[in-house]
């Protein structure tokens, strides 16, 4: 049998690294899936980038969720790294749990590691990138 409470510890969703046109990708997605959309943006733009960047952006519709940033990893975007697994945690407590079961014995798999930070991303043994968020 399923174990509803269980279920409820998480939520997941699909995030993408659009890498510079992530509100306008989520503003199409949202033609496509109606919902709400919302974005954390930069206070200030950045040089070399003509807008403001997105850190963090969503579309909650009733058929998909989809989250996304223009911030790309350190080896650019490429095929296989735009993609990552995200889940929202209750909590920090709850977020340091899965990481220590994400992580299963592998070495430092972090890309950052900050109780402060909204999103963390880790890379499991299998390569599989996770974006966790509280």
């Amino acid at each position: 049998m399923l174990n509803l409470s269980a279920m409820n510890k998480f939520s997941s969703a699909v995030f993408i690294t659009f890498s510079g046109n992530c509100r306008k990708a989520l503003t199409h997605y949202q033609t496509c899936f109606g919902g709400a959309l919302q974005f954390d943006v930069f206070e200030k733009k950045w040089e070399d980038y003509t807008g403001v960047p997105v850190v963090s952006g969503s579309l909650v519709s009733d058929s998909i969720i989809i989250y996304g940033s223009d911030l790309v990893h350190n080896e650019g975007r490429i095929l296989g790294n735009y993609l990552s697994i995200f889940l929202r945690c209750k909590n920090v407590n709850d977020r340091r749990a899965l990481i220590e079961k994400l992580k299963f014995n592998k070495q430092n798999p972090f890309v950052q590691n900050d109780d402060n930070q909204k999103l963390i991303e880790i890379t499991d043994p299998f390569d599989v990138r996770w974006v966790l968020g509280i």
